[in-house]
């Protein structure tokens, strides 16, 4: 198998391959594991497809955490490869130094991670741990470091989220104000401000999908 074949397998699934390594052994990723790739939604094509999903239908609690299991656990089926998710409980996977190490997400000016294509609104539903050695392409140069506005820096609306650190109380208490009504239509502003993450495609609705669930956590 090589990475096109392997993004292509991922993107009949409305999933994209962020990014991937060659694991060490500080890494923490399933023994013998040779390749590691973090796996987000496919954008824009992501949110209609996932809409029509049994798990979105049926009601039930934590849709798109159900959707992500079903999916990618059929995925690795038949890559011959270990799923693994950045939600279920303890002990989380440590997915922020995976993002890390694959050289396309970096910590942004506001210490969010930034991805060379998706900005700031990058995601992950999941992960692989393939057993074969897969040969991946260099990566891009960091965006922020060609941001000169940098305009995440300032754009939070209520303050909550700079440079300085975030304060999680103060964003959401700010989501039910009606200074907040638009963040938690569109999605948060400092997200939205990134200019890669302007090209990249995600729609409002999933946005504001997102943005309810962190307001009623």
């Amino acid at each position: 198998m090589n990475f096109a074949a392997l993004e292509q397998a991922a993107k009949a699934r409305h999933l994209t391959v962020l990014g991937g390594f060659h694991p060490e052994t500080t890494d923490n990723t399933p023994e013998g594991c040779k390749t590691l790739v973090l796996l987000g939604p496919d954008e824009p094509i992501f949110w209609p497809a996932f809409t029509r999903s049994p798990e979105w239908q049926d009601g039930a609690p934590d849709p798109m955490d159900r959707w992500s299991t079903r999916v990618i656990t059929d995925l690795a089926a038949v890559l011959n490869a270990q799923p693994l998710y950045p939600f279920g409980g303890a002990p989380f996977q440590p997915f922020y130094s995976w993002a890390l190490r694959t050289g396309r997400i970096h910590a942004s000016p506001v210490q969010l991670l930034v991805h060379d294509q998706a900005g700031l609104f990058v995601s992950f539903r999941g992960a692989l741990a393939l057993y074969d050695h897969i040969e991946l392409a260099p990566a891009p140069p960091n965006p922020c470091a060609r941001c000169i506005a940098q305009p995440c820096r300032t754009a939070c609306q209520s303050g909550a989220l700079t440079p300085a650190g975030y304060d999680v109380p103060l964003c959401k208490s700010f989501l039910g104000t009606p200074e907040g009504a638009e963040n938690l239509a569109t999605g948060c502003n400092v997200r939205r401000a990134c200019p890669v993450s302007q090209k990249f495609g995600r729609l409002p609705a999933q946005s504001a999908y997102h943005m309810r669930q962190f307001k009623g956590a």
